[in-house]
């Protein structure tokens, strides 16, 4: 079994069996494989509550016993994937690794992702260890095969990591720090091109605490994190690589957790990358794992996999696992100072929120009011042009546009756009033509007005605008529709959706930053209160929810974790329903990260059966000149794709171009 580091705690799943006898192992394996069929029960009871060290000596024991070979009577009398998954037991760990990467670079093309997973979350002992299995294994050198099997800057990195000879020293110098960080952006962003070097030199052997704080500086510095910079700059396979060493600095256990996920998430599993990490992790960090996992992803790696795999091969994994963590959104307590330190990764960061569209160069309305003009003169619209001019003009710009536009022609400039174009594209380009706060208020008009009421709507607006936003989009509701939005909340909706929606729309969030002894307060007031005493409940969070800080409510969930073990998105969960609980779920996300909340809106607006096209526009609209790129960058980490990859799979014609425009680019 894996040893921890001196004074560290033990984070596998899988110990030492108590009591335990090779030889009566060994025999037991035996005659489970004895005779006509194989009793696959026996065999997996036994060799997932063994340690790998244990195993071994089973192996030992077996060849003692009957002069065979244990694993090859595994291989013939098991199939599919459980065999892979119970031979990958049996191999110690480095010869388990070895195995992966011969299979990976073996045959008719590579499989990359495969390398970059062992390589980049490798510590330099096991490295070491890997290199001298493979030799032993296959009677060949791991570097020459690599170095055969790829090429460029991928491969370059590949051989750095693969010498297991990165810095192991807790001291990190100040001075060094911002050297590397200058470095770095030097040969980035700075640069005409890009010195991957520098990169593969500092990213390949510096320390993790050293690189912890690199990154740290580099967003102090540049007001992006690494990974924006690496997507900017690099690309292909050596990218991925360079953004899987990062995720494994900052924290290996969570690169892994999302590993599991996007193995198992949609449709289809892919079963050998979901082999190899629960064989791998096993005995290593599988607790750590399972509660980022829980965190993260709010259900259980257990019950993921409970769902997504089936028979002896399922009941393996879920040995493996070691447990299961869903029990009604609460966490054990190592998985509550994971959830404390989301937080506050979350408290500190400072980045840098970046829309797509920006004002345009060499601006001129009376050449811009011309060129619209004459694409929607006579028979047929020239909608290329429409979309062209804007789609990449500043919303002030587009006024000046549609003043211009009325001085040159007499012609109401929104009113002949909506005669000329129809359907998702005319609600897209009278919505950009619109000022911000008088787009807002339609689109809560709109949510208010007919039959039924879009509840959605109106959360995502009022749980996401700041107060002068706020306070912008009521006295545009009044001008438009002489009626206080106030009044209207009040006709369209009731109860403590309602009161909350209210509460928003006043504008009156406190700005200042955070009061660690209110935060105290706050978060006991919430958590006091008696479960099933759901008035109360939603009433003091809402006092809390819609009136204070964000930085200090980040606080407070964070002092909500310390005291309860809850977090505090679960709980509203778990003890509230309906539009309430849909309301503030939105403020607790926008908080933490909002272009994380909106990656999530377009996400779902997007994914199954049809496009919630309303959703789509408003967003994309909304957030083109606020945080569409911050957006765009958080899209991709979690979903693995680009938002302009998914636009482009789910829209199309002239939609589709203008969506792609405001987009601002293929990440």
């Amino acid at each position: 079994m894996a040893k921890p580091a001196q004074g560290a705690k033990y984070r596998g799943s899988i110990h030492d069996f108590p009591g335990f006898d090779p030889n009566q192992d060994a025999e037991a394996l035996y005659t489970a494989m004895k005779g006509f069929g194989s009793d696959k029960e026996a065999i997996l009871d036994i060799i997932t509550s063994r340690s790998n060290r244990q195993r071994q000596e089973i192996c030992q024991s077996y060849k003692s016993l009957y002069g065979k070979d244990l694993i090859a009577d595994l291989k013939y009398e098991l199939t599919g994937k459980f065999e892979r998954l119970i031979v990958g037991l049996m191999r110690p760990p480095a010869y388990c690794d070895a195995k992966e990467i011969k299979d990976a670079i073996s045959g008719i093309g590579t499989d990359e992702k495969c390398l970059i997973e062992i390589l980049a979350s490798r510590t330099n002992e096991q490295m070491h260890q890997l290199v001298a299995a493979y030799k032993d294994a296959y009677e060949r050198d791991l570097e020459a095969d690599i170095i055969g099997d790829t090429s460029g800057h991928f491969q370059k990195m590949l051989v750095v990591l693969l010498q297991g000879t990165r810095e192991e020293d807790d001291v990190v110098s100040e001075d060094l720090v911002q050297q590397d960080v200058q470095d770095l952006y030097e040969a980035g962003e700075l640069k005409w091109g890009t010195d991957e070097a520098q990169f593969i030199y500092i990213l390949g052997n510096r320390s993790k605490q050293h690189l912890r704080l690199v990154f740290d500086e580099y967003l102090k510095t540049t007001g992006k994190p690494i990974e924006a910079s690496i997507r900017g700059e690099l690309s292909g396979d050596f990218e991925k690589l360079m953004l899987a060493v990062v995720k494994c600095i900052r924290s290996t256990p969570e690169y892994f957790a999302e590993r599991l996920f996007k193995a198992m998430k949609g449709l289809g599993t892919r079963d050998n990358t979901l082999i190899r990490i629960m064989v791998s992790r096993s005995e290593l960090d599988m607790l750590d794992i399972r509660e980022i996992f829980r965190t993260k992803y709010e259900k259980s790696l257990y019950s993921m996999i409970k769902n997504d795999t089936s028979g002896e091969y399922k009941k393996s994994l879920l040995k493996l696992c070691g447990g299961d963590d869903d029990a009604a959104g609460q966490f054990f307590p190592e998985a509550a100072q994971v959830a404390y330190q989301m937080w506050e990764l979350s408290a500190v960061a400072r980045v840098e929120l970046k829309g797509t569209v920006r004002p345009a160069n060499d601006f001129n309305p009376d050449a811009d009011a011309k060129a619209l003009r004459k694409a929607m003169k006579g028979l047929g619209t020239d909608e290329d042009t429409i979309i062209d001019i804007i789609t990449h003009r500043s919303n002030a710009q587009r006024q000046q546009i549609r003043q211009t536009f009325k001085s040159h022609f007499g012609r109401d400039l929104m009113s002949d756009l909506k005669s000329e174009i129809s359907g998702d594209l005319a609600r897209l380009i009278l919505g950009l033509m619109m000022p911000p706060a008088h787009y807002d208020a339609k689109q809560l008009k709109k949510a208010m007005e007919g039959a039924g009421t879009d509840e959605k709507a109106l959360i995502e607006i009022l749980a996401t605008r700041t107060n002068a936003e706020i306070r912008a989009i009521n006295e545009a509701y009044k001008e438009d529709y002489h009626k206080s939005l106030e009044d209207a909340l009040s006709s369209d909706t009731s109860g403590h959706f309602r009161r909350i929606l209210i509460s928003l729309a006043t504008g009156n969030r406190e700005e200042g930053g955070e009061n660690l002894d209110q935060a105290r307060e706050d978060a006991q007031e919430i958590a006091d209160t008696p479960s099933g005493d759901k008035a109360s409940l939603e009433t003091r969070f809402m006092t809390i929810l819609c009136t204070r800080s964000y930085p200090h409510l980040r606080r407070v969930f964070q002092e909500f974790i310390k005291m309860t073990n809850y977090d505090v998105e679960h709980t509203i969960k778990k003890e509230m329903s309906g539009d309430v609980r849909d309301a503030f779920v939105a403020i607790v996300q926008s908080v933490k990260n909002k272009p994380l909340f909106f990656a999530d809106k377009l996400y779902k607006s997007m994914k199954g059966a049809g496009t919630d096209e309303k959703t789509l526009t408003r967003i994309m609209v909304s957030r083109s000149e606020i945080d569409l790129l911050n957006i765009r960058r958080e899209f991709i980490e979690k979903y693995d794709k680009s938002l302009h990859q998914a636009i482009e799979g789910d829209t199309s014609g002239d939609f589709l171009k203008a969506l792609l425009a405001l987009c601002g680019g293929e990440d």
